[in-house]
């Protein structure tokens, strides 16, 4: 009897760990050939980074770069040509609505909007001439996060995680804390992209009853070893069909990270083991529930970084009325609402960093804060500012970076930056270095090409590193 032929949909279907396994590997393939580090290219002074994200924007000369020259030229046109801004209702001058002191030994100045922050002057490296590409805040989030402007790019904390893994066998090596608001452009701006899905950022919500979505076993803890040694046994074959593929295998450690995170996530954010004093310090008692929440987040920040998490991002919590995901945006109401936002954040962000200096953390750990651009010398409306990406402010403070200083300059208005100017790049490839990564070696084959955080572009930002 003749046998009949296969359809191709049976022939598919019947070989699909023969012919089709081999067309999968064959698709991973190129995939596969990033370089992660077993360990760094060498000595790390970091361990740890903590990134105080401002969303929106936050206005350089109303904070960490003092402009007399605005004072003295209030209500007079910009004496020179000036860019289109996002919306382009320019008017003239508007000088700082706060004053500045000196804090420190470093006299370092910084405006009444940040007093606390200016406890931590000598702490601290503000660099003022920090540019970005880009004035729209989605992709300026992008580009500050990811190096491109777009979605589908690996996070600086998940090339973190990447090269360098994470020192916790409990936690992810990668955490947001999310009781604020995501910037604009969505969760994707902590993204894992192209790399491996164990890279990219799990979500921590303080405050919350749960934590972590579906952190709260639902079943017997027997059971559910029973059920993930089930899923070993299927998923163990596969990636050994597959050539042991990243993706895979990421899926695979995701299931044992989050059985292991059932328990080390509610110890994480029972915090009744702190001292009064601590909580006190951060603001958690404080009767603005804004405050008190990123106080909290503040508070994580550091007991993450004691339980060996690489990389940990804070989420802003918005005042009211100031616009959710871009807090810091005030095309109008500056005053009102810089000032509303600042309180929120500007106690426990200073706690956070003398309580790290405190029990001797700051060395191995490195604070950012900064927004995706600054703001402009000229009003917008009657008492807002537009976007400024030709020159803003933000800070770094921890291991081998020099406390007490300023670093690049912007010209007289605020507007552009003229002195020692540097770029996203440039901030991202000094970050990896301080974690012991070469920023031109970190690097993964995706589309054909050799990717990393960097691009093609970035250098190390020696004059601000303690060691050079």
């Amino acid at each position: 009897m003749k046998r009949p032929l296969l359809t191709r949909r049976e022939m598919l279907a019947r070989s699909s760990t023969g012919f089709g396994m081999l067309a999968l590997a064959g698709l991973m393939e190129e995939e596969t050939h990033g370089q992660a580090l077993a360990k760094p290219h060498f000595t790390p002074q970091v361990d740890s980074v903590i990134f105080c994200y401002m969303s929106g924007g936050v206005s350089h000369i109303d904070s960490f770069d003092p402009k007399p020259r605005l004072d003295k030229e209030a209500g007079r046109p910009m004496p020179f040509p000036i860019e289109r801004t996002m919306f382009n209702q320019n008017g003239n001058i508007m000088p700082s609505p706060w004053a500045f002191k000196h804090y420190g030994q470093s006299g370092t100045p910084v405006s009444d909007l940040f007093p606390h922050m200016g406890g931590i002057a000598d702490d601290i490296c503000v660099i003022r001439s920090m540019t970005v590409k880009f004035m729209e805040h989605a992709q300026g989030n992008f580009y500050f996060h990811c190096g491109q402007p777009f979605t589908g790019f690996p996070s600086m904390g998940a090339w973190t995680t990447y090269g360098l893994g994470s020192q916790s066998k409990d936690l992810p090596g990668f955490v947001v804390l999310a009781s604020g608001e995501i910037p604009l452009g969505g969760i994707n701006v902590y993204g894992s992209g192209f790399l491996p899905a164990v890279h990219q950022a799990s979500f921590v919500h303080p405050g919350r009853a749960e934590p972590l979505q579906d952190i709260t076993p639902k079943e017997s803890d027997a059971l559910q070893k029973k059920r993930l040694r089930f899923i070993a046994d299927m998923d163990r074959p596969f990636l050994a069909g597959t050539g042991n593929h990243p993706q895979v295998e990421a899926a695979i450690q995701n299931y044992e990270t989050a059985y292991r995170m059932q328990t080390s996530v509610p110890e994480l954010v029972d915090i009744s083991g702190e001292t009064e004093a601590t909580k006190k310090m951060y603001g958690l008692d404080d009767p603005n529930p804004g405050k008190a929440a990123y106080a909290r987040q503040c508070l994580l920040a550091r007991r993450l970084v004691e339980r060996g998490v690489r990389f940990i991002e804070l989420t802003i919590v918005p005042a009211p009325g100031t616009g959710g995901g871009n807090a810091w945006d005030q095309h109008g109401k500056l005053r009102e609402h810089h000032a509303a936002n600042a309180v929120h954040v500007d106690q426990p962000i200073a706690a956070l960093v003398k309580d790290l200096k405190a029990r001797g953390m700051l060395d191995r750990t490195l604070v950012i804060w900064s927004g995706e651009f600054g703001r402009a010398p000229f009003v917008q409306g009657t008492d807002g500012r537009d976007h400024n990406p030709y020159g803003f402010s933000l800070w770094l403070a921890g291991g081998g970076v020099r406390g007490g200083m300023t670093f690049g300059a912007t010209d007289e208005y605020g507007y552009r930056a003229i002195e020692n100017v540097l770029t996203i790049h440039d901030l991202h490839a000094t970050v990896l270095h301080l974690l012991g990564i070469d920023h031109e070696r970190l690097t993964f084959r995706f589309g054909g090409r050799d990717f990393r955080l960097t691009d093609v572009h970035g250098q190390v930002i020696n004059p601000i590193l303690a060691r050079g």
